[in-house]
């Protein structure tokens, strides 16, 4: 029996993003398939209907994959699949498989020969990128920095000598209600003359991106506070 297709499918990255979000292609495709891997059932629901979804959201089989999920047999996610039913993954925010949890689903997919179908969407971190006017060509993602201030001051000084040496874009993130402290922690260990992006509520009503030197930096009053952000770090020899 043929196997089913995964699709990964990305979600809006703030409210009312919606127009923003999805193309008509990932709507002609959500109204093909009625089984979804979801990380948060509820927003998963509410996004397949900002999306365009025409079927009842009752005919639809939802399997969550939330943290408390994560360490069961992956056998289950699988049972549409191996079927030849297609199958949606989505993650709580932008792209699944990216800084996401659903990458294990992905290898698990790959594992058992089903194929792998990625639809375009929002992405904070390629997005901040491009708004950063940082170097496109090399850059490494970190995803959280450590939380231990003496570890994390020596992170940051570390990423920004790889930056140096390796002409490179550091992009890193922190979970929103500690923002503001991951950029204090910034300003203080980084270069004076290092160049930070700071990109919050990417996609949203409130979207702020600047980039500036650290310099510059200290003398701005900004509040990350519960705010989605990525921060990217840039220092040329």
């Amino acid at each position: 029996m043929q196997k089913g297709t995964l699709f990964l499918i990305p979600v809006p990255l703030a409210e009312n993003a919606a127009q923003k979000s999805f193309t008509p292609f990932l709507g002609d495709t959500i109204n093909s398939i009625s089984t979804y891997i979801v990380e948060n059932e509820k927003s998963a629901r509410k996004f397949l209907k900002e999306a365009g979804l025409k079927m009842p959201q009752s005919e639809l089989v939802v399997h969550d994959y939330g943290k408390h999920q994560r360490n069961a047999s992956l056998a289950p996610y699988f049972k549409e699949l191996t079927a030849g039913k297609d199958v949606g993954l989505m993650s709580e925010a932008g792209c699944p498989g990216v800084a996401d949890p659903g990458a294990e689903i992905v290898a698990e997919a790959h594992r058992r020969g089903i194929k792998v179908v990625p639809l375009v969407g929002p992405s904070s971190i390629l997005q901040a990128l491009m708004a950063s006017g940082f170097n496109g060509q090399s850059f490494t993602f970190h995803g959280y920095l450590p939380i231990d201030k003496v570890e994390r001051a020596k992170k940051i000084k570390e990423i920004e000598l790889q930056s140096t040496k390796n002409k490179q874009t550091q992009i890193f993130m922190e979970t929103p209600f500690r923002n503001n402290h991951l950029f204090e922690d910034v300003l203080k260990n980084a270069s004076a003359h290092a160049m930070l992006c700071v990109a919050s509520n990417i996609n949203g009503e409130e979207e702020y991106i600047k980039t500036l030197s650290v310099t510059f930096w200290k003398k701005e009053r900004i509040d990350l506070h519960k705010k989605p952000t990525i921060f990217l770090l840039y220092k040329p020899a």
